[in-house]
């Protein structure tokens, strides 16, 4: 683990670390074949609403999706209903809706979930009143969780902590992760992820994410954890409820096999492949489907 933060995943990297995780994740079935299109234009007739991932289908990074922000505008028109659902536990939600107007989104308030939301909601049920250590970007505030939090990296006596919240990767490093792998064996405690992904897609590659950690310390440690956002079902069933449709008319719309479309026909909503922007871009989708039996209902190449 000591090269941990180092490691650049690859598409294979990652889909392997998501299938050795599989049992961790939902169970779901899925459909025998998946329709094609070059966009979501192509597939769109077949549901009444879509459950939008952001990085790989609106943004990659920091910069949007070419024609994402006009297929919005057009999914609108055909009087289609949008609910983003991000994994982006890094800031609040306030920010992230903010970001999304930055690069020409006009989703209202409402339409946007974020795993951190999920999260926030779920701290008095798993461990109501602790003080809570957080793994969490440089800044972060916490104002709008409301709980007592302590960022991590800048504590430097943990005995304190009741439970432990996972929130960004932006400052964690080997020699922090051996701290909470020990603190874990010693004590162990909850431990809340509210970003289950393992990778996302950035401008320079593919970014490794609080998921990725996580299943680490579940492995080493034995620990049970908490896990809020996608594939895990409270989230999707915050976006469909906003959204006021059945999940069987919503399709979740994703980069990835095990947490887009694995968590969206858990939840039972259909499910569409973006291929050309996220974990899979650049390569062909069919063999990792092939390897995992998770099989999307429609598959784009792009948003």
């Amino acid at each position: 683990m000591s090269d941990l933060i180092d490691l650049v995943l690859s598409t294979d990297a990652a889909f392997a670390r998501y299938e050795a995780v599989r049992p961790r994740l939902p169970a779901a079935t899925f459909p025998k074949a998946s329709q094609h299109g070059q966009s979501l234009a192509d597939v769109a007739d077949g549901w009444d609403g879509f459950v939008l991932d952001a990085f790989g289908v609106l943004n990659v990074g920091d910069t949007p999706i070419p024609g994402a922000v006009a297929r919005m505008a057009d999914l609108r028109r055909m009087g289609k209903r949008l609910c983003v659902l991000t994994n982006a536990a890094s800031y609040p939600r306030a920010e992230a809706l903010a970001k999304y107007h930055r690069l020409g989104f006009d989703f209202t308030p409402d339409e946007v979930v974020s795993s951190r939301d999920i999260a926030a909601a779920a701290l008095p049920r798993i461990a109501d009143g602790a003080r809570w250590g957080a793994i969490a970007a440089a800044g972060d505030s916490f104002a709008d969780i409301p709980a007592q939090i302590t960022d991590l990296a800048d504590t430097a006596d943990w005995s304190g902590i009741d439970a432990f919240l996972y929130l960004s990767t932006a400052r964690w490093t080997p020699a922090l992760h051996a701290r909470l792998l020990r603190e874990m064996d010693r004590n162990p405690r909850p431990l809340l992820v509210a970003n289950p992904d393992l990778v996302a897609p950035r401008e320079g590659g593919l970014s490794i994410e609080p998921g990725f950690w996580a299943h680490d310390v579940a492995d080493r440690t034995g620990a049970t954890l908490h896990w809020c956002g996608k594939p895990f079902p409270d989230a999707h069933i915050e976006a469909a409820s906003r959204t006021g449709l059945p999940p069987h008319r919503l399709a979740m719309v994703g980069d990835t096999l095990h947490t887009d479309t694995l968590g969206g026909r858990a939840s039972g909503m259909g499910t569409i492949l973006i291929t050309a922007h996220g974990l899979f871009a650049g390569r062909d989708t069919a063999p990792f489907i092939s390897a995992s039996g998770i099989i999307p209902d429609a598959i784009v190449t792009t948003t």
